[in-house]
This record gives C-alpha cells, structure tokens and sequence, in this order.
C-alpha cells in the first residue's frame, strides 16, 4: 500500500499484510442506491446530538439493521454520494462486526487495515489480530469505504484487462513512459464508464465523513478508531475534519500528511530499499542463502534479476511468466512481514539456481489478489488508484518526473525505479483532485497515539515521527524492528501500550520504545 497516496509507477499499496491472502467478505456487493434506509427510527439520536451537517440529518439518524454472518453480525447503511450536495443520492457503506465478548462494552471500535482500497470487513474477520481485553471492551467494527469491496464499488476492466495491465512491463524511456500514459488513460476511462460520478467522491476526506456517520449511527458520542497504514491518513484527515469528535485514535505505521504525493513516493523507495538490505543481511547471514558475496553484491544480484525479467520474462510450472512488474511485486511483498522473508528466499533459490520463478509469482499474485484461474479477488487496484487520484496529484511534466526518477533512483538503487514517474499514474483521470477542507495539526482533539516501526517499508518510521508532531495532540510509540505496522504482532509492549490506551484511556510514559 499516499499522501495522500505514496504510489510509485508500479502501483505499490501501503496495506497491513498481516497474511498473505484476505478472506472473503459475506456482504454482497451493493449498486449505487436511492436512500432506502434513512429516517428510520432509532441509529444514533437526534441530529443534533450527533453534529449533523445541515441536509444530512437523515443519513445520521438511521437505524443500523444487524444481521447475523457466520458468527459476525454484518449490515449495509447509506451515506450521500457527495457530502457537499445532499441531492445527488446516496451509496451504500458494507459494515461487519465483532461483537464484545463483555456484557457491557464501552461502545464500538472503528477499524482500517490501510490501502488504500483494502477491505474493512476482512480485517474484522481476522480476529487474532486484537487483543483479549480489546475485544471485550468495543464491538470492534470494521467497514469497507466508498469505492472499496463489498460497499458502492469502483469498478474499472475486467479480469483479462487488469490482469494484462498489472503484469505488462513498459520501459522507463520517451517511448516507454508514453505507452504506460496510453494504458492508464484506457485504465482512467474504463474506471469513469463503469463506475460513473461516485469516482469523484472516493477520497479521503469523504471517507472520513463517512466514518464521522458511522459513529452516530453506531450510537458513539466520540469516534475510537484504529487505522493502520493508509488507515492513518483516514484517522488523521477525520481529526483534521471532526476534532471535537475524537475519542480514542490509534494510527498504527503513520503516514506524513504533509508529505506532497512525489515527497512520498521517494521515502517509501527509501524505505523498501532498507528493508530489502535489511532482508539481504539477514539471508547471507544464514547458511542457505541463495544470494553470494557481501550484502551490496546480494543487491546488486536482486537488480540484475529484476532487469533480465524485462528482456528474459522468468517462466513458471503453470505456463506464465514473470515480468519485471510482477518480479518487483513478489520481491517487495514478503518485506512487508519478516516472517515471510523465507518465501523470498526460497523464491530467489528457484530464480538464480532454478531458473523458474513459481515462488516469485505466488507472491505477486497474492499481493494483486489474483486467483489461480485469473480472477481477483477484490477491487482492491481499482479503489487504491481511485482514491489516490481522487487526493492528489504528483507531478505531471515528463522533464519533472525525470528528475525526480533520477534522484530516486540515487537513494534506492535496487527497487527506486518502480517508484520514480508517479506522476503517470492518474493520466486521463475523469476528475479533478480534491482540496484539503481540514486543518492538519487538528487543533482541540484528544490526545491520538502515533506508532512508528524503525524499518517499515511501506511507512518509514519518519512519517510517524512528523505525523505525531504535526498533530497538535500526537504522542509517538516507536517499535524497534522489521515489517509494517506493530500493533497484533509479537512485540507485547506495543500491544500493551495500545490496549492500555484504547480500553483504559491511558497513555503511555513519553517516549515508549519497544
């Protein structure tokens, strides 16, 4: 899986893996809706109980109708397809919930796995990943946002389509990067087609709104919310918007708000490239390590490979190959989680001592949600590129971007490619960005904890460092280690820290290091 949308050329998502696969949501997908459900009795008070904007009372006041889902209770609510013009109708907004395992929670616990465009619902469904005395304290709920998965989807190509789009390589040269425009601008107006306005309401800053919906309707007077990743610039954006209404936030692998999109996009190279050294120095370290030499000689190995799948695409058991695209993504995933560091480097025996890449293409395939039959699993590409073109825009002027590119690629000479040229990665898109409507340091809100891990790839730990001060009530817990995100890993100190605070309402001393 920013900011508002790290994404390098190569679509890279700032998303929680927590495993390699997400489970499948039993909501149905829903179609853009006429409000059918508001202004029902009950939901979360009077309007103005809950600080409804004026023409959305309705949307704030409906009942949440819970259904029983495999052990879950699961509902669908509608939000207005525009928060700016209550006239234009509505969405639906998928919701699946954990019921507390006490008598009496304290309310509900609002929670995002990051992307964007990654599934609220199947974080919820993976319920090792919260602590006991958190699941006995909130209903912890999780939601799919607009655009995203079993809510109103954005829908772009079909399978065959997406597919030859995620696989297809396009060299970083004149001609290169203006078939790569040509593709995202098909890509652009397939999305617009299928999808229609709600692709101009994707954004960040309405899913925060949605979110502020969700609580009133939830019947919560103040927002607890846990975000991970992308999920941080969501909670950030709703304390920027709601300040009053904040609760509880935890911000889990922060994200820099005030980072510009191309700002972004060469941290996060800088991150990969230090986890993938990190990677290297650990695999020579062992006593089976298909990589030789010293650790700058492992990386340079790993560069070589990644560019002969450009000209020698690396074949597999089932007849695909694997380009150099799909080789970044099977590269970069398992370095999201030190615990699949193995599959890479069984992935890298079968590269350079097999010459297949069977291994390398499970990891890409499951990073894009791709099935074995060329199905996905998700609209999860189709949102993360909606919402980040719905946010900002990095630079467009082809002279810029090669700059850029270049200083990139000084920084991260292994995977800094993959992340130069962002600024062709919302070519012909049908809307405009939007404007920022909220303050960044989110003057009078309770006081939200920011955690950092010192060498995660997808958020480096600096983000969280500037989020937590940019936030005029941020607090910083740092976790010293590999992987994205902390909180529901092994480390006991931050899970400590975070439950301390979600369930008691107390901070940990300044300064916690785990």
């Amino acid at each position: 899986m920013t900011r508002p949308a790290r994404r390098p050329a190569a679509t890279l998502v700032l998303l929680l893996v927590a495993a390699l696969t997400l489970a499948a949501c039993s909501v149905p997908p829903k179609e853009q809706v006429a409000l059918e459900n508001v202004g029902k009795s009950g939901g979360g008070g009077t309007a103005a109980a809950s600080g409804a904007p004026d023409g959305f009372e309705e949307y704030y006041t409906q009942t949440v109708a819970w259904s029983d889902c495999n052990g879950f209770q699961c509902a669908t609510v509608d939000a207005p397809l525009d928060w700016h013009d209550a006239g234009k109708g509505g969405i639906q907004i998928a919701l699946k919930k954990l019921p507390a395992t006490s008598e009496s929670p304290q309310g509900s616990l609002l929670v995002n796995p990051g992307g964007p465009g990654v599934s609220g619902i199947s974080l919820v469904e993976d319920t090792s990943g919260f602590g006991f005395r958190l699941r006995a304290a909130f209903d912890i709920v999780g939601f799919d946002p607009r655009g995203v998965g079993q809510s109103t989807p954005v829908k772009c190509m079909d399978d065959a389509a997406k597919d030859e789009f995620l696989t297809k390589d396009y060299p970083y040269t004149d001609e290169g990067i203006t078939q790569r425009i040509e593709a995202v601008r098909a890509w652009a107006q397939a999305c617009g087609e299928n999808t229609g306005e709600l692709l101009g309401h994707v954004d960040t800053q309405s899913a925060a709104r949605d979110m502020d919906m969700l609580r009133a309707v939830l019947g919560d007077a103040k927002l607890n919310y846990l975000g991970y990743s992308y999920g941080t610039q969501l909670g950030a954006t709703y304390a920027g918007l709601f300040p009053g209404n904040v609760g509880r936030l935890v911000l889990d692998g922060a994200v820099d708000v005030t980072l510009t999109a191309d700002e972004g996009a060469a941290e996060q190279a800088v991150g990969f490239e230090n986890a993938l050294r990190a990677y290297v120095t650990d695999c020579l370290a062992g006593s089976e390590c298909p990589l030789g030499g010293d650790v700058d000689s492992g990386l340079r190995q790993v560069a070589a490979m990644l560019d002969d799948a450009a000209a020698h695409p690396i074949p597999t058991s089932s007849g695909r190959v694997v380009t150099k695209n799909l080789a970044f993504y099977g590269v970069a995933f398992p370095l999201y989680n030190k615990g699949n560091w193995s599959l890479l480097t069984t992935a890298f025996q079968e590269v350079f001592h097999e010459g297949k890449g069977d291994t390398l293409l499970m990891l890409a395939d499951n990073y894009n949600g791709r099935n074995a039959d060329g199905t996905f699993q998700d609209n999860s590409t189709e949102a993360f590129r909606a919402v980040n073109c719905a946010d900002e825009r990095a630079a467009e002027d082809l002279g810029q971007m090669k700059q850029l590119a270049a200083e990139i690629l000084q920084q991260a000479p292994t995977l800094g490619e993959a992340f130069g040229y962002s600024g062709v990665e919302c070519a012909g898109w049908p809307y405009p960005a939007v404007k920022r409507e909220f303050d960044l340091h989110a003057k009078g809100a309770a006081p939200i904890m920011v955690i950092g891990t010192t060498n995660d790839p997808a958020t480096p730990y600096k983000g969280a460092q500037a989020l937590a001060k940019t936030l005029d009530s941020g607090f910083l817990v740092t976790m010293e280690g590999e992987g994205h995100t902390a909180y529901g890993a092994t480390n006991e100190c931050v899970n400590n820290a975070v439950d301390d605070y979600l369930v008691e309402g107390t901070q940990p001393e300044p300064g916690l290091t785990c």
